[in-house]
């Protein structure tokens, strides 16, 4: 467990006796497998800006972010600079996911939006796949779901420009959010797309001068979602798309 992972608290918010439920993919598990994996799991709150796990370090935990939590994946490049490739919110799980934990990590795993989550040794989730092959489908159909976000988001890094790739990221961390705000600042989501936080600056007073935005400090407030979705590239549909097809029985939003 990262440093500043700490047990949630009997007097935070949510208590200390999350629901499985809090994360769409555990929701998605029958009955018999949730009550496999229940006695391993753990509930921690997670600070903005924690690091999972880093860059070479073997994954022994598994997350499953809860409720508005958002994690993001990145790769580091040589001058340490982080460019996100992917983000997982309460709909999936993060860490011996795709390559069933044990091996170096390729990247970093960083909490954009701090929240509640769920883990678990990631031996105990491998040895629950084996037992069950409901359990074991529905974690490759997720890894897969992930490494299409991954293709994706390389594909939208390449081509298209920073005001549609700003766009489906607020869509995104929108579909993941209890509400329409965001609680996070400027210089977080220049981070993950890669720029300068004087570009992500002007695209937000762009976007909040056509009314679909309004910011604050450290926050971003989504006003119209529609004309959102019409200004973003098809990066975000195609993926909520294949998402869809691959887990019906996991919610996104």
């Amino acid at each position: 467990m990262p440093d500043n992972a700490e047990p949630a608290s009997p007097g935070s918010p949510r208590g200390a006796g999350l629901a499985h439920f809090a994360n769409r993919l555990l929701s998605a598990l029958r009955a018999d497998d949730v009550g496999a994996l229940k006695p391993y799991l753990s509930q921690v709150s997670l600070a903005q800006g924690a690091v999972l796990f880093d860059v070479g370090e073997d994954v022994h935990t598994t997350f499953f972010p809860c409720f508005s939590t958002m994690v993001s994946l990145q790769v580091i490049t040589r001058d340490g600079q982080e460019i996100e490739v992917a983000s997982v919110g309460r709909e999936g799980a993060l860490g011996g996911i795709v390559s069933a934990g044990f091996k170096p990590a390729y990247g970093r795993a960083v909490v954009r939006i701090a929240g509640d989550a769920f883990t678990i040794p990631t031996a105990r989730l491998e040895e629950a796949k084996l037992r069950s092959r409901a359990l074991s489908d529905l974690f490759s159909r997720y890894a897969d779901a992930l490494i299409a976000q991954m293709m994706q988001a390389a594909a939208c890094n390449a081509v298209h420009t920073i005001d549609q790739r700003c766009c489906r990221w607020l869509l995104s961390a929108h579909d993941r959010a209890n509400d329409t705000t965001l609680r996070l600042t400027q210089e977080a989501l220049a981070d993950m797309l890669g720029v300068q936080r004087t570009t992500v600056t002007a695209v937000a007073r762009a976007l909040q001068a056509d009314g679909l935005i309004r910011t604050g400090r450290g926050r971003i407030e989504i006003i119209d979602r529609s004309r959102l979705e019409r200004r973003a590239c098809e990066c975000y549909g195609q993926v909520e798309a294949h998402f869809h097809r691959l887990l019906p029985e996991v919610e996104t939003r």
